[in-house]
């Protein structure tokens, strides 16, 4: 597996090193020292993993890593720090972070845990966005539009909607989806078509085109029509 990642650490030593370590191992990565300059090549690039310090000029590690949820990126972030203390740890998860690694550390220690986030997809973020189905989620407030248009959801079309865009591209079984709704206490058989009814209702009959696609024996999935 190809990877690429997006590394921000003022500390231009230890970036050379990492950088070099990383490359080695056939990982592509891209290198800034603050966290403006990241933002901007998170609009140009796709990367797999984000590797932030915490304390750097401009823009400290918490913040940008903050800024990254805000504005929709669900790529896992690890925080690299000599910040040992277990508040500066709560501080770095409730910015956003996925993981946090503190300095010193072994390189094949980092390795590791960049190819185990690699494998996932963030569940921080703020902000969800579906460019080619014109769908953007604000997960903080339970908010969703289609082609800018506010979509009225109740509670359990909202859940349907978010777990079906957190796994887009790929489809979500029945079951999972009636657990995100109802746990292990399943209601009655038909219960799930009348939230899916009141889904579409919202999702899709206003457009011209569905996004919303039953998978016969499996389950659901968004896609364009």
């Amino acid at each position: 597996m190809n990877l690429r990642v997006l590394f921000v650490e003022d500390d231009k030593n230890l970036a050379i090193s990492i950088v070099h370590y990383l490359e080695l191992n056939s990982i592509v990565c891209d290198y800034c020292s603050d966290g403006n300059l990241a933002l901007n090549l998170l609009k140009t690039n796709k990367y797999d993993v984000i590797i932030s310090d915490v304390n750097m000029p401009e823009m400290d590690g918490y913040t940008f890593c903050s800024k990254v949820r805000e504005q929709g990126y669900d790529v896992p972030l690890m925080m690299l720090t000599a910040l040992t203390e277990i508040d500066d740890k709560l501080t770095g998860f409730d910015s956003g972070a996925d993981d946090y690694l503190t300095k010193p550390f072994e390189m094949k220690e980092l390795l590791a845990r960049i190819f185990s986030l690699a494998k996932r997809r963030s569940g921080n973020m703020k902000l969800l966005k579906i460019k080619e189905l014109g769908l953007e989620l604000n997960l903080d407030n339970h908010i969703a539009f289609r082609d800018n248009i506010k979509l009225n959801l109740p509670p359990s079309c909202w859940i349907i909607l978010e777990t079906l865009a957190r796994a887009y591209p790929k489809p979500v079984k029945k079951s999972d989806i009636e657990f995100a709704i109802w746990g292990d206490e399943l209601p009655d058989s038909n219960s799930l078509k009348v939230h899916i009814h009141g889904l579409r209702k919202n999702l899709d009959k206003p457009f011209e085109s569905p996004i919303l696609h039953i998978i016969t024996g499996f389950g659901f999935e968004l896609r364009p029509a």
